[in-house]
């Protein structure tokens, strides 16, 4: 199966990315997702050292900066 295929059944749901480089993560809805795995993530928060810092709203993701993708149980 490939990557996106995956994530494309993730849509709908609250997941958690991980991005390369730094420390922050994103947790939002899963709006949307392209052949290059750019995310739409809508009610998107930041999250930093595991603790909310601010919401966000709606972001938009470069997929050559996601690392990980992690479904979540809402």
């Amino acid at each position: 199966m490939f990557p996106n295929k995956r994530v494309q059944g993730m849509i709908g749901r609250k997941v958690h990315v991980e991005m390369k480089g730094e420390k922050i993560a994103l947790e939002g809805v899963l709006r949307s997702v392209d052949d290059y795995l750019n995310l739409h993530l809508s009610a998107a928060n930041e999250l930093y050292a595991g603790e909310k810092k601010r919401l966000l709203g709606s972001v938009v993701v470069r997929g050559n900066n996601v690392v990980l993708i992690n479904p979540l149980k809402e």
